[in-house]
């Protein structure tokens, strides 16, 4: 049965995504469609789709919404290790593991599809390049994590900050969310502050100087960068760690 126009829209981050990291062929395309179609679900702000210590049976792709990575230690105190957006897969072979080490929480509303192991395996078995795009997937995520250790361990707040909002608008372009270079920015300064590891008042503190410095405009829950290219100088960011650009 073909899909539909509005199938195909749901689960078009997922395959841009992939597809900018491998080319992959209609069938393998088709195949993972119905797949996450099939498997469809949504979580409120704040809800866990998986918690530290949990079991893991399946693969969860974004198709809306924001999510993140996190630790939260005995006292409470939370650190968000990785922002997840729609195209991207929160564990795709974390079920290779017995349990997830860490949670992943929704930001925001948000619409995901969760394919159980075995259907995952037989998808990914059966055609070598969508295997690649997934695997290459995961190694990315690993390389944006350690960006994410340099950011805590070696940048200074105001790098550190301005290093985040180049990596979104990086990430979030080839799925198309990026108008120009502004795109929705829909958390909180809280979760902000957990991400780059720093008080509520020292990310306000340091927002407020990006903005004087003209290098963006943050308003109406909308980030706009006004000069990327100094933005990325001012944070020492290269976004050759995300992979964008498919060799050849």
């Amino acid at each position: 049965m073909p899909l539909s126009t509005l199938d195909r829209s749901m689960v078009d981050p997922v395959i841009r995504r992939l597809n900018v990291l491998r080319p992959l062929s209609m069938e393998a395309r088709s195949s993972l469609e119905y797949a996450m179609l099939e498997g469809i679900q949504r979580a409120g702000t704040g809800e866990d789709l998986i918690s530290e210590g949990d079991p893991v049976d399946s693969v969860r792709l974004v198709l809306s919404g924001w999510l993140c990575r996190y630790k939260t230690l005995e006292d409470g105190r939370r650190q968000i290790v990785n922002f997840l957006f729609p195209g991207e897969s929160c564990d795709a072979h974390a079920f290779l593991l017995s349990v997830m080490d860490h949670s992943i929480a929704a930001m925001t509303p948000v619409v995901y599809t969760e394919i159980k192991r075995a259907r995952f395996e037989g998808l990914v078995a059966s055609d070598r390049a969508l295997a690649e795009a997934f695997w290459c997937e995961t190694l990315v995520n690993n390389a944006i994590q350690r960006e994410w250790a340099i950011n805590l361990g070696r940048r200074v707040a105001f790098e550190r900050v301005a290093h985040l909002f180049c990596e979104i608008i990086e990430r979030l372009r080839p799925v198309g969310m990026v108008e120009g270079n502004s795109c929705v920015m829909p958390v909180t300064q809280m979760d902000l502050a957990d991400a780059t590891g720093l008080s509520v008042v020292h990310l306000n503190r340091t927002v407020q100087e990006l903005r004087a410095s003209g290098l963006i405009v943050l308003r109406d829950r909308t980030l706009t960068i006004t000069d990327l290219d100094a933005l990325k100088d001012a944070a020492l960011f290269s976004p050759s760690y995300l992979q964008l650009y498919r060799r050849g």
